[in-house]
């Protein structure tokens, strides 16, 4: 089966009305991974699967708009009649586990363990689901933070996560079928550390044109700018294929 992805949402640094954080539903190789688990994601995610049916939840980063959602998830798991028949594993950054216990005012990260399996992410963390290879980038976002790299039978996947401008950025993406990535500045603050923030559309466009990415998709766009002048800059500097992620677009390679 090819890659699929399904895109839930892409709103930064908040939901909005029928535009819920950022989240993604990645098929293929038989198995079926939700990809960051921003606010409102978790009813976009029950449109197109049972979520107690999830291979893997992968979470890139801990900033709530791309994690917050892992909380409805496990009250779905564990209180509302969505229990998977084992515990579905978390790849995400170290401390995830502690936190969403902490939210709950739990000081033992196990109390989860029936539906949820934490496991960290590092750099170069590699996993196979299937016939879906799932390998993680850590990129410059001033936090503990991952880019994605899915390849399935000859299919290649890349994800920027939340990211500012670094190498892991084009390494991770280089060659990609598809190339999701975040241009949520309109553009870098004076004296600001670009490796420590977000990316303009221009960086995103850059990170495309220099991985010889097939195509780029824009999300994760901030207040500043709009999602088509975003889109629109991009692809002035990729030179590629640039398209604008939308709430219930599927797109399959």
């Amino acid at each position: 089966m090819p890659l699929t992805l399904t895109v839930l949402g892409t709103a930064s640094p908040h939901p909005g009305p029928g535009r819920p954080c950022s989240g993604y539903l990645l098929s293929g190789g038989g198995a079926e991974v939700w990809v960051d688990a921003g606010p409102g994601t978790f009813a976009a995610l029950q449109q197109y699967t049972d979520p107690a049916r999830l291979t893997a939840i992968w979470v890139s980063h801990l900033h709530a708009d791309h994690s917050a959602d892992l909380l409805a998830a496990a009250y779905a798991f564990a209180f509302g009649g969505m229990t998977p028949p084992a515990p579905v594993p978390v790849y995400a950054p170290q401390d995830c586990a502690r936190r969403l216990a902490g939210f709950l005012g739990h000081a033992d990260v196990g109390f989860l363990k029936d539906v949820l399996d934490f496991r960290s992410l590092y750099d170069g963390h590699d996993v196979r689901h299937w016939n879906l290879r799932l390998t993680a980038r850590a990129v410059a976002h001033g936090t503990e933070a991952y880019g994605l790299r899915a390849e399935c039978q000859g299919s290649v996947f890349a994800y920027s996560g939340d990211s500012g401008p670094c190498p892991a950025l084009t390494e991770l993406a280089a060659r990609a079928d598809l190339f999701l990535c975040e241009a949520d500045l309109g553009e870098h603050r004076e004296g600001e550390h670009p490796g420590q923030v977000h990316l303009t559309p221009e960086d995103a466009g850059r990170a495309a044109r220099d991985a010889g990415v097939r195509e780029l998709l824009v999300t994760h766009v901030g207040p500043a700018l709009t999602r088509e002048s975003a889109t629109a800059r991009a692809a002035a500097v990729s030179g590629r294929p640039t398209g604008t992620a939308r709430e219930g677009d599927r797109h399959t390679f």
